[in-house]
């Protein structure tokens, strides 16, 4: 049974459901491991608190909108 678990910026439910159907689709095609035996956990981290280098992507968000 696959466990996939992916950490991100948070998410909307929208990209998290879009997201897991894609990567759990991915692995059921390439292994015929079926759908319902692949496990696929999201860990959402704020983007105050993921860092690029020296800066917060919520820094990088702030003045890409500039």
């Amino acid at each position: 049974m696959p466990y996939i678990h992916i950490d991100w910026i948070t998410q909307n439910q929208e990209k998290r459901d879009e997201v897991s159907k894609r990567v759990a689709t991915a692995v059921n095609e390439v292994t015929g491991i079926a759908l319902n035996d692949i496990w696929v956990v999201f860990k959402d981290i704020d983007a105050e608190n993921w860092y690029v280098g020296d800066r917060s992507v919520a820094k990088i968000r702030a003045e890409a909108k500039k």
